[in-house]
């Protein structure tokens, strides 16, 4: 027998919300403390989370697949209306500025993809000397570490 209340205005409990965003409940309570999502209340103890709060936990799950950290997702998310379910508009505003991180990532990645066979074939294995990544060795200057790779 389902703990899903019949009026879509009450919302979903947090068994069943979980079970509809495909997500762990522990997954939700992560993400409420993170401030990605927030429940509308407690019913018998337990969260309760307006159908609405499934795009977010949709989006988040899509923007971690992609390699977003949860901070990011945050800083996105908190673009959108928290009085009211976001519109279409809302959610299409939220896409265009993903979009132009996605591509910047997707040119980068591309770049390390296109040279990777070519830098470990080189043979030099030296990030002090390496003329594809740090000609010169101009990354000594900003610290130890592959902070070109960083993302």
């Amino acid at each position: 027998m389902s703990s899903t209340v019949a009026t879509p205005e009450d919302g979903l409990l947090i068994g069943d919300f979980a079970k509809r965003a495909g997500v762990a409940a522990s997954a939700l309570r992560f993400y409420e403390e993170r401030g990605l999502i927030s429940s509308t209340g407690r019913r018998g103890g337990r969260r309760v989370y307006a159908r609405s709060a499934l795009r977010r936990v949709a989006f988040i799950q899509a923007a971690q697949a992609v390699g977003f950290a949860l901070e990011e997702i945050g800083a996105m998310l908190s673009s959108l209306p928290q009085a009211r379910t976001p519109t279409t508009a809302d959610w299409a505003q939220l896409s265009t500025r993903w979009l132009v991180v996605l591509e910047e990532r997707i040119k980068r990645m591309t770049l390390l993809k296109d040279s990777l066979t070519a830098c470990i074939g080189c043979g030099c294995l030296s990030l002090e000397k390496c003329a594809l990544y740090n000609p010169g060795d101009e990354a000594a200057n900003t610290g130890a570490g592959a902070r070109r790779f960083r993302m």
